[in-house]
Parts: C-alpha cells; structure tokens; sequence
C-alpha cells in the first residue's frame, strides 16, 4: 500500500459503506438504500450527508460519475477508492482481532 493513500484514512463508518455501496454503480437513493440494508440498518444517510461526501469523494478521485439515467446521477468506485477502501478494511481487520483478544472483559 502507497503510504500517500493514508491522507484519506481512516475513513468514517458512513464513507467506507458509501465506498462498498459503489463496487456497482449506483444513484444516490439506492446508495442509501443498500448502505442501510449492508449495515443492518445500523447506518442511515441522509441526502445532505451523501451529497457533500459524493463532492469530497469525486473531488479526490476515489468515486467518478459514471453516466446519468433519468436525471440521476450514477456513480462508481474508482480504481484508487478501491484501494483506500482495501486498506481501511485491512487496518478494520487488525482492530476487530484485538477486539476478539479483548472479549473476555
């Protein structure tokens, strides 16, 4: 992993399903609808929310539109958000082992 990635981690909880929400491209309503459905309901967007990450996220290369369809605008993961979002899911990874280790609290 590019150490220059790390400027964009560790993402929030609402950005890192924003991020796995768009390994399909998708609009903005069936991105909240699947980050609800993916969190068990446990992550809920609004459009404020969505739409100013959707303009930081675009802005630094790691979503792009992907087309329009019916005045939506659809979009996609793009390469690089692929791999800050592999690296925030490794560095997840560690966490949940030593939240594991720690269970017995």
């Amino acid at each position: 992993m590019s150490t220059n990635f790390n400027k964009y981690l560790p993402l929030t909880e609402s950005t890192a399903y924003i991020l796995l929400a768009l390994n399909e491209p998708l609009h903005g309503y069936g991105i909240m609808q699947k980050v609800e459905e993916m969190s068990e309901n446990t992550v809920k967007l609004g459009p404020g929310t969505l739409y100013g990450a959707f303009s930081t996220l675009e802005s630094e290369g790691l979503i792009a539109k992907a087309g329009e369809e019916d005045r939506r605008k659809i979009y996609i993961l793009t390469d690089k958000g692929r791999q800050v979002l592999k690296e925030h899911i490794r560095r997840s990874e560690i966490l949940v082992q030593n939240g594991e280790i720690t269970k017995g609290w």
